[in-house]
């Protein structure tokens, strides 16, 4: 288990609720990758690095809904920035499975609580 924080650091993390309308290949990436463009509504357009090629193709992912921590430092990744952080967990098998709302169309940018 990680060092217990307080709700005010937790409250310091922004997750957001945000729509995959582009999904490309990254080559480049250490660990099987995807490049994806996620709208996030008022929040604009934010590009992310996800490992999670083992269990989605490209055209499964496009137009779903992904929950994703917004309020990180850009980070490269090769050739690339990642602007926002995509949340998954991994199964039995070390597969990434995307975490998402049960319920579908969730207002783009909307804030987990």
């Amino acid at each position: 288990m990680k060092e217990t924080i307080t709700f005010e650091d937790f409250q310091k993390v922004d997750i957001r609720i945000g729509t995959i309308i582009e999904v490309n290949d990254f080559p480049k990436a250490r660990i099987p990758a995807y490049k994806l463009k996620i709208d996030f509504g008022a929040l604009g357009i934010k590009n992310s690095s996800a490992q999670i090629t083992a269990l989605y193709s490209k055209e499964e992912l496009i137009g779903i809904q992904v929950t994703a921590v917004v309020n990180f430092k850009k980070k490269q990744i090769a050739n690339f920035f990642s602007e926002c952080l995509v949340l998954g967990i991994y199964n039995s098998k070390n597969e990434v499975v995307l975490l998402k709302s049960s319920k579908h169309n969730i207002k783009n940018g909307e804030q987990v609580l």
